[in-house]
């Protein structure tokens, strides 16, 4: 189970870090998976898309914390 949650967690990471670099210039890598979070779900809700370049960057973080908490338990 803790490798599960560290895989979604290293998922979310490099979308959220994936769509702060598209944010700010275009993305030629992987577009497609690692912006899905960028382009479909941040477009959808409103308070995301007032700062979208926060969303991502959020969403880098709690992945990171995904990969960080099972391996301190």
């Amino acid at each position: 189970m803790r490798k599960a949650i560290q895989v979604t967690g290293l998922i979310l990471l490099l979308q959220g870090v994936s769509g702060a670099i598209d944010h700010l210039a275009v993305q030629p890598f992987m577009g497609v998976f690692l912006n899905f979070f960028n382009r479909v779900i941040v477009p959808r809700v409103e308070i995301l898309a007032a700062q979208p370049l926060f969303a991502n960057l959020a969403l880098a973080v709690l992945g990171l914390a995904l990969i960080i908490a099972p391996a301190r338990s």
